[in-house]
């Protein structure tokens, strides 16, 4: 069983894929707007899957996505009417790992979402044997809580600069190409720029002050690694 928010202006939409979902046995919560979507995923404990209408009030599925995305890898599955390669591409970009078309099949759906949760429990599995507590220098990384500590305060980090220092610091002193760092960290259907790695490894550095400046070390025309002293 799951913990399913789905998040619809249109009631009748929301009730025809929660009862799907419900026959699955999974626990479905619900919101008529894109405001009490993003309450909702903050106020209950262990949400497995998002799904999200694009054209709701107050805030659209994008933005709601790119908000949960911040904080969270958990699956998110667009839903809407817009068909458009520009809107799947908005999608893909606001870090939805799913994009459906209305009308859809509400069993077809509900497949989907059997999936991506297995999908999403499989790649964690995969790395559930990876050491937990990383110590580098005067930086912890616990990659069980997610949580980053610099001289044992903590670092405030969004998902995917969390990700990449987990990355670099779990192989110190390998070079990760910038193309390998978007496809493992922003996922193969990506479609935006890969400069955005560079903005994200900025950011990254300026968190972690002296130490992200000195050992964080871009490779010129390939990608960065983390670098220790001999």
């Amino acid at each position: 069983m799951a913990k399913v928010l789905i998040a619809d202006d249109e009631q009748l939409m929301r009730r025809l894929i929660a009862d799907f979902l419900k026959k699955d046995g999974h626990e479905v919560y619900e919101a008529q707007d894109g405001e009490e979507a993003l309450k909702l995923f903050k106020s209950v404990f262990g949400m497995d899957i998002v799904i999200l209408d694009i054209m709701m009030p107050k805030l659209d599925g994008w933005e709601v996505c790119r908000k949960i995305r911040e904080v969270s890898d958990i699956p998110i599955m667009l839903v809407s009417a817009r068909s458009q390669d520009f809107d799947q591409i908005m999608g893909f970009e606001s870090g939805a790992d799913e994009y459906v078309t209305k009308p859809f099949s509400p069993a077809v759906l509900a497949k989907r979402v059997q999936v991506l949760l297995s999908r999403h429990k499989s790649g964690k599995g995969e790395k559930s044997n990876s050491r937990e507590i990383i110590v580098l220098d005067n930086i912890t990384l616990n990659t069980a809580a997610h949580e980053v500590y610099l001289d044992g305060n903590p670092v405030e980090l969004t998902l995917k600069e969390y990700k990449i220092l987990n990355m670099l610091m779990s192989s110190i002193g390998r070079v990760y190409s910038r193309d390998h760092l978007l496809d493992e960290i922003w996922g193969m259907d990506y479609f935006g720029d890969i400069r955005t790695v560079d903005s994200h490894v900025a950011r990254l550095r300026t968190k972690l002050g002296k130490w992200g400046s000195d050992k964080i070390k871009t490779v010129y025309g390939i990608g960065y690694k983390i670098e220790v002293d001999a």
